[in-house]
């Protein structure tokens, strides 16, 4: 009875580190973006986290969408080593007043491309920033993102995260605005997960899930490697 008890719970720590070690993959493999400034009106530093996907391939274009609805006017990139910027900016049709200023052009598309050998490879990620604005008077700005593999694969980060809905399978990042009234405070940009995912809204209570989950886990797998010990050692006594 105790080597089938013992054989079992072999079984069940097995099956459960394996559902912990997806957890933690799933919860963490979705673009985001998060920033610590942008607030409306002014100006900030916007950060998009992507990490790779692939077990074989690496990333190496990165297609960002600023929708026309909520542009930016300015727009400078962060240089990346190995990488090159390419902004492209579109007419707003009809124009759109942000802060009192009336945005007829802005920039609509931001595409980064890794230089041969450039890439982000299997197991990494890497970071690309924007320093843009002003922001506009909303409470958050989506950025569509296309992520294009070296072996043909695309993942492609569009789909709108809904109050009161599951999370759909490839959310568009999305940014939370820093509310600029707030006491003088910087409140903290967040990402949801393209892994937004991303963005990184859902990133926060994503992250304390899964260590909830790592956290509780790791403990049933302590009191069940336990008592399996003890079980062992009662049968040896016994003996």
């Amino acid at each position: 009875m105790t080597t089938r008890l013992a054989r079992t719970m072999t079984v069940g720590l097995a099956s459960m580190s394996a559902v912990l070690a997806l957890g933690v993959t799933s919860a963490s493999a979705h673009v985001g973006v998060s920033s610590a400034d942008a607030a409306p009106g002014g100006f900030g530093e916007v950060t998009l986290r992507v990490p790779n996907e692939s077990q074989t391939a690496s990333t190496i274009s990165l297609r960002v969408q600023i929708p026309a609805e909520t542009p930016l006017a300015s727009v400078r990139t962060k240089p990346v080593p190995g990488w090159t910027a390419t902004l492209t900016r579109s007419p707003i049709d009809p124009p759109v007043d942000v802060h009192g200023t009336e945005v007829s052009e802005a920039v609509t598309e931001i595409v980064w491309t890794a230089d041969p050998g450039a890439g982000i490879g299997p197991g990494q990620y890497q970071t690309f920033a924007i320093n843009g604005g002003p922001f506009p008077d909303v409470d958050t700005i989506t950025f569509p993102t296309l992520q294009t593999y070296d072996d043909g694969e695309e993942s492609a980060w569009i789909e709108p995260t809904l109050d009161g809905q599951p999370e759909p399978e490839d959310p568009a990042p999305v940014l939370s605005l820093v509310d600029s009234a707030a006491d003088g405070d910087e409140a903290d940009g967040v990402a949801t997960e393209a892994d937004g995912s991303d963005s990184a809204d859902n990133s926060d209570g994503s992250g304390l899930a899964v260590t909830a989950l790592v956290v509780g886990g790791a403990g049933l797998l302590a009191g069940l490697t336990g008592l399996v010990l003890a079980l062992s050692a009662r049968r040896h006594t016994t003996t």
